[in-house]
């Protein structure tokens, strides 16, 4: 899937459970400012900051050694699935990844101007997230855009928490379980989110999606 864009990564939700993260995880040792602005780079510095070799971080997440080593050097464009996996290691989540430079006055943002959301899509789909530097942020509401073909990956997916969304322009195929379902624009969804799930628009225009995901693991 398609990588290398700092604030927009890589493809579908969570497949993996969110990780707890001890209060070191986001630790002074990793500066808020200046990391690299590449997927592969940015893993390499925190790796580094963290004392972990790509061994150690492949044997926590639980994949290879050379999937670390591809990663960092921007060999492939992992998906957020398979990011979040790697990061599982660290630990370390998604938003904490990607903002990391953020001022602590984000923290007391309130409005979310168009260009200030932080895009953690991948391929051709958009999955913009709305408050990113936001404490104890009980969830990830996103607003998100799937062009004609795109979907969130070949694999099901599934996690703790709910999720619900509504199409907002276009038409979408959601599957839940085993079901598939066709949403029309104004149409919504809600649902457990360790139901198997997946997300496609096989039709003619864009879809634009407003959503949002317990836990707030992106």
């Amino acid at each position: 899937m398609a990588a290398a864009r700092l604030l927009k990564i890589l493809n579908s939700r969570a497949i993996i459970p969110r990780v707890e993260r001890p209060p070191e995880a986001f630790s002074p040792t990793i500066p808020r400012r200046n990391l690299p602005l590449d997927v592969g780079a940015r893993l390499k510095t925190i790796r580094k900051l963290k004392g972990l070799s790509q061994r150690e971080l492949a044997k926590r997440a639980g994949v290879t050694n050379s999937t670390i080593s591809m990663i960092e050097k921007n060999s492939v464009s992992p998906s957020v699935s398979s990011l979040k996996k790697v990061l599982s290691g660290i630990p370390m989540s998604l938003v904490d990844f990607f903002s990391l430079e953020l001022e602590e006055d984000t923290q007391r943002k309130v409005i979310y101007r168009a260009d200030e959301l932080l895009d953690i899509g991948s391929n051709e789909v958009t999955m913009k997230l709305v408050g990113k530097g936001h404490p104890n942020r009980a969830f990830s509401f996103l607003n998100e855009t799937y062009p004609p073909g795109s979907d969130t990956g070949p694999d099901m997916l599934n996690h703790e928490g709910e999720e619900a969304g509504t199409v907002v322009s276009g038409q979408l195929e959601v599957t839940v379980g085993s079901e598939v379902y066709v949403l029309e624009t104004g149409d919504s969804y809600y649902f457990d989110s360790n139901q198997p799930h997946r997300f496609r628009n096989p039709f003619d225009v864009p879809c634009v999606l407003i959503s949002a995901t317990t836990p707030a693991n992106f």
